[in-house]
């Protein structure tokens, strides 16, 4: 049963659909379950004897959308055995088997708008002597995976290969169906920000070097806690192409943060708006360790307040302030979790789901944490979906941490709430027509953006035909790039604060 051989996984040992540990490095990564490592055992036993049967390599099996199909129905195998009834992946047994009846249930033509991307800049830039070594040598425990290299064997930075905006290209345009992305900023200042606005604006470049200018957006890092960012704002709009401002409320120097309806939160806001550009990214939930004293900024209870008092203004609120430590069930007043203090916020300020309000819930991490949970992600999906409104949520992944989105995007195909959930909690059925909203309509809304015109354009460019070329020959890594355990996030946060 001899395969095509694979740079990345010649042995066929990594599921497509990727439920681990990893961090995106922001949070304490948290071991899976006994059911979650379970569920991976069992998917990788159900990929091997089907390869077997249709008499395939078991890698040639786990990059088909059999393989897929076979991880997901192993996964509802295990849930179901473990008392979990909130949802499930919805497949025709056959799909195991039969490659045309997984592609119907996996494949899709929505619109996919990914609106939270990142990576470290480029590999030259990670190189001692450069002008931003000094800010970067201390994360590359970021990457715990060596030997990750598209174009050509580095010795010293090979991890980097996997992080840089080469591969985020790679991962996100070739090995995932999403149209069109939004590369954020992460919160460190100054020279340790990764990307670099040069950086980012560089593969804005790479992306049109391709023939498109609607692949990729980028947005303006601002935490107003450092001064020096509040300052520079007009010189960041006027020199690069921002589309939309990110901050987060939790870190700033020392143990500042700040909320959004105090007076730093509001003299930002209002600066926000006279500049003209008036989406606000705001990172909530998934706290920072690193600032304890700050956790209270993590939470979500000024959200409501702060869109109320600017309706003008566009509220994207990253992870949709989901707290992975505090489980997830229904939604309740007094619950503590994220995910309820960003909807009581909202409803406290009469932002109701279909009022048309001005707040979006995004899906970068939380999502990809949730796929391991069956009862979990229909809590959150749902209460998403209910309290906030199907036109309120928003497509992210946080990638390239995770790898290639990919599996996200499949994963959340076949998605569906229970309709045990469905009767019992007024959770919405997950429809097509939600589904699109959620991966794309959505953000183009929030955007500006015409899905349609994106489209007309996105259909002819090259990287469209790259990306057709290459799924003749794709060899997806099926890696994810963040801390994998304790040892490995508290050694990132150690280097990270000398």
């Amino acid at each position: 049963m001899a395969g095509r051989e694979s740079q990345f996984d010649p042995d066929g040992t990594r599921l497509p659909i990727k439920i681990d540990s990893t961090s995106n490095g922001e949070f304490l990564p948290r071991p899976l379950s006994p059911a979650a490592r379970e569920a991976n055992r069992r998917a990788l036993l159900d990929c091997d004897a089907a390869a077997r049967k249709l008499g395939r390599h078991r890698r040639d099996f786990l990059i088909s959308a059999s393989g897929a199909a076979t991880t997901l129905m192993a996964f509802n195998d295990v849930a179901a055995a473990t008392g979990q009834r909130g949802s499930r992946y919805v497949l025709p047994w056959e799909a195991k088997f039969e490659e045309a009846a997984a592609s119907e249930a996996l494949d899709g033509d929505e619109f996919i708008f990914d609106i939270q991307g990142h990576h470290v800049g480029t590999l030259q830039s990670w190189r001692e002597g450069g002008p931003l070594y000094e800010g970067r040598h201390r994360f590359q425990m970021f990457a715990p995976q060596y030997g990750c290299d598209y174009r050509g064997a580095d010795p010293e930075l090979g991890q980097i290969d996997c992080l840089n905006g080469d591969a985020y290209v790679k991962e996100v345009f070739l090995d995932s169906d999403t149209d069109i992305a939004v590369l954020s900023f992460g919160p460190a200042p100054g020279n340790e920000m990764m990307p670099q606005y040069s950086e980012g604006a560089a593969t804005v470049k790479l992306v049109e070097a391709l023939g498109t200018t609607q692949r990729l957006l980028v947005h303006g890092r601002c935490m107003p806690t450092y001064p020096a960012d509040l300052e520079q704002m007009e010189e960041t709009a006027a020199k690069w192409p921002i589309s939309a401002w990110k901050t987060y409320t939790q870190h700033g120097p020392g143990d500042t943060g700040f909320f959004l309806d105090d007076d730093l939160g509001r003299a930002f806001i209002e600066k926000i708006r006279k500049i003209g550009n008036k989406r606000l990214a705001v990172h909530k939930g998934l706290p920072f360790l690193q600032y304890k004293e700050n956790l209270k900024y993590a939470g979500s209870r000024d959200v409501g307040p702060a869109a109320k008092l600017f309706p003008d203004v566009t509220f994207m609120i990253y992870h949709a302030g989901y707290d992975m430590t505090k489980p997830e069930g229904p939604y309740a007043r007094n619950s503590g979790s994220g995910v309820d203090d960003l909807i009581t916020s909202l409803l406290d300020s009469g932002l109701v789901a279909g009022s048309g309000h001005n707040v979006y819930a995004e899906l970068g991490s939380t999502w990809r944490y949730l796929m391991r949970d069956a009862d979990q992600a229909a809590h959150v999906i749902g209460k998403l979906l209910k309290y906030i409104g199907p036109d309120r949520v928003l497509w992210g992944t946080d990638s390239i941490w995770y790898g290639s989105p990919q599996d996200q995007i499949m994963a959340f195909r076949a998605f569906q709430i229970s309709d045990e959930f469905q009767q019992k909690y007024g959770y919405p059925r997950i429809t097509p027509e939600i589904r699109a909203k959620v991966f794309g309509l959505n953000g183009a809304a929030a955007y500006g953006l015409s899905p349609e015109l994106v489209r007309k354009s996105t259909a002819v460019d090259p990287v469209g035909q790259v990306k057709r070329a290459y799924a003749e020959e794709r060899d997806p890594s099926f890696l994810t790039y963040g801390p994998r355990n304790r040892r490995e996030f508290f050694k990132l946060l150690a280097e990270s604060e000398r």
